[in-house]
């Protein structure tokens, strides 16, 4: 699509912040107003808008992605939207270890081992560990204190902890992500662990390795969204 606009500006609106484009309120696909809780994230989005060449490139407006898929679709499915995050933790990628070769035992170890642990501290949920490919059956309270923790979350805040999880195979990463226990870089590498350690072996695949490039933008968008959610509510 041609750019159809000459200047992007963000102000308050309605109950939080607004994108206008020549002075009109942008709209996300469902036809809902563009309103944001934070003057910080309401400038980084008409940023986005701002910085279109003459040919809109929707892969660089990440943030407004975002936004339009909290407003559209995460207050009507709350409910289930924190159900499908939470049971990430029944086969939580940190609970399922290799036996060997060793040296990938020891990264999983080192990588993974503290972010249970911080889980169990911060989250009163400890998550069991297993080396069988059969998922193991994790404490019914660390399961319910996991989904406590999710369904407390704004809309904003689930609906990033929600591509988070995805993309990274856990909750407990996209919860530590939330909560700045992990920097974007950190908690994706921590769940490559395994393609990582594959790669040293037989190398890197160029698809595969654009993959995960962009979905590292992604979840380095969602902890940036965070950033600009920072104060509120």
């Amino acid at each position: 699509m041609r750019r159809f606009y000459r200047e992007a500006s963000s102000e308050p609106s309605g109950d939080g912040f607004g994108v206008f484009l020549d002075g009109r309120p942008l709209r996300t696909p469902a036809k809902h107003p563009l309103i944001v809780p934070t003057a910080a994230l309401a400038a980084e989005i008409a940023s986005e808008w701002a910085g279109q060449g003459e040919t809109l490139a929707p892969a660089g407006m990440v943030l407004t992605q975002l936004a339009n898929t909290t407003i559209d679709r995460v207050a009507g499915n709350r409910d289930d939207i924190a159900r499908d995050i939470a049971g990430y933790a029944e086969t939580d990628l940190l609970c399922h270890r290799a036996a060997d070769p060793a040296d990938l035992a020891r990264r999983q170890m080192q990588a993974w081992q503290p972010l249970l642990d911080w889980s169990a501290q911060a989250l009163d949920a400890r998550l069991a560990v297993t080396q069988s490919v059969i998922p193991v059956e994790q404490p019914r309270p660390a399961l319910e204190a996991i989904a406590a923790a999710v369904a407390a979350l704004d809309d904003y805040r689930l609906a990033g902890v929600h591509i988070a999880a995805g993309i990274l195979g856990s909750v407990i990463l996209g919860l530590a992500l939330l909560h700045g226990r992990l920097d974007a870089e950190a908690a994706f590498a921590a769940s490559r662990l395994d393609e990582d350690f594959q790669a040293e072996r037989w190398g890197v695949d160029n698809e595969a390795a654009a993959r995960q490039a962009a979905m590292a933008n992604e979840v380095a968008a969602v902890r940036r969204m965070f950033d600009l959610l920072e104060g509120w509510p």
